[in-house]
């Protein structure tokens, strides 16, 4: 019998997947459902990375998805049997500080909590619901990036607004909090004199944030309220003067469902530069357009590592992770170059090669490139609820 806990990562259109034995950190399996539609596209993985055989199939729903999915793992793992499901959920509110096993007040909760994130959660529901059909009675186990940063203080909490607002739940969030996680811990593994300091994580992708952990602990975050503000990302728009939501609204009578389309679907990258969301297709052209777009995307990065830097008092170590964060060199060169004053300064060498540690031996102030892991930090949750539950019940 090949026992084995699976992490889910559902979006909009995918579902991302991963197999891990009860032990250990490196998946039997992964698997990309992508286009989830008339059009979608299956990619599994085994443990070395070669693809494996998918049978056609449907995948027009999740639970289809999921279930194709599971038969491609079968033919590998014939005995396979699972002993939980982690999920990836993006809020959990001010409820949820650490992993829970599902339940059907949980769910409520989960449900209640969708207006404040609509284009993540009920996708991340729609995984639980899949996989609760696909393996009944076996635990399935929320995830939430939320969680990192319930320990910010009052002030990196609370808006500037009526407290009773404050009270029904409008306040500061945070988002990434399972990449910001992994990576923390980590560098703890790595360097615990850094871990035990000042921190500024930098998660940049198509969706980017950044975080501030003083020992350990999140103290700040860009992302606040929503996973539209503070960097700008692929489709997103960032940090935004209110003033402007309201400018939309009034004169040029833009409904409250257009804004949203524009804010989180045609800003960011793609808005700025009229060609892509994706830094890889940017960095290759040679429009104006396109440059703008990046120069706009270094410069927020470079305030808002001031900003986390500021929060802490001081900063002892920057570190990159996420698809930009990790693979683009030109990215991260552009926002260290003028960030001297706080004592970064990178080796051009080490950071062309992708190095784990691309600052130079004079620099004041560490630079770090880790690969994040959101599906490692989800297994081990899922394995750990599992022990308590099996402690109690013993």
């Amino acid at each position: 019998m090949t026992k084995a806990v699976l992490t889910l990562n559902a979006g909009s259109s995918s579902l991302k997947v991963a197999l891990f034995p009860v032990s250990g950190d490196k998946p039997m399996a992964t698997a990309l459902a992508d286009r989830i539609g008339p059009d979608g596209h299956l990619v599994l993985k085994g443990p070395s990375g070669l693809p494996l055989e998918a049978a056609p199939g449907d995948l027009s729903s999740h639970a289809s998805a999921l279930a194709r999915v599971i038969e491609g793992f079968r033919v590998d793992f014939p005995d396979l049997e699972l002993l939980a499901v982690g999920h990836r959920i993006v809020h959990g509110g001010d409820k949820y500080e650490a992993p829970v096993i599902v339940t059907p007040e949980v769910v409520a909760e989960l449900e209640r909590l969708s207006p404040f994130a609509p284009l993540h959660q009920p996708h991340n529901l729609a995984g639980i619901d899949a996989a609760s059909e696909a393996f009944p009675g076996v635990p399935q186990i929320a995830c939430f990036d939320t969680a990192f940063h319930r320990s910010h203080p009052w002030v990196n909490d609370a808006f500037a607004l009526p407290r009773d607002l404050y009270d029904k739940g409008v306040r500061r969030y945070g988002f990434h909090g399972l990449s910001y996680d992994y990576v923390a811990g980590e560098l703890k593994n790595r360097a615990p004199h850094l871990f035990e300091g000042r921190v500024v994580i930098a998660h940049l992708g198509n969706g980017a944030s950044m975080c501030a952990v003083e020992n350990g602990r999140s103290v700040a975050s860009t992302m606040g309220f929503s996973a539209l503000d503070g960097l700008p990302m692929g489709t997103r728009c960032g940090q935004l003067d209110p003033g402007v939501v309201l400018y939309l609204m009034q004169q040029e009578g833009m409904s409250a469902d257009e804004i949203s389309d524009m804010l989180y679907r045609r800003s960011g990258l793609l808005g700025l530069s009229g060609l892509s969301n994706d830094m890889r297709t940017l960095e290759g052209s040679d429009t104006p357009e396109a440059r703008q777009a990046i120069d706009y995307f270094v410069f927020r990065a470079q305030r808002e590592v001031g900003a986390m830097a500021a929060a802490m008092g001081g900063i002892d170590a920057l570190v990159f992770c996420g698809g930009i964060g990790e693979h683009s060199r030109l990215v991260r060169s552009r926002i260290c170059e003028r960030l001297g004053w706080m004592g970064i300064e990178i080796d051009h060498g080490l950071n062309t090669e992708n190095a784990p540690v691309i600052s130079s031996r004079f620099a004041r102030t560490s630079v770090l490139v880790i690969p994040t892991n959101e599906e490692l930090v989800i297994a081990r949750a899922a394995r750990r609820c599992v022990a308590r539950k099996a402690d109690v019940g013993a």
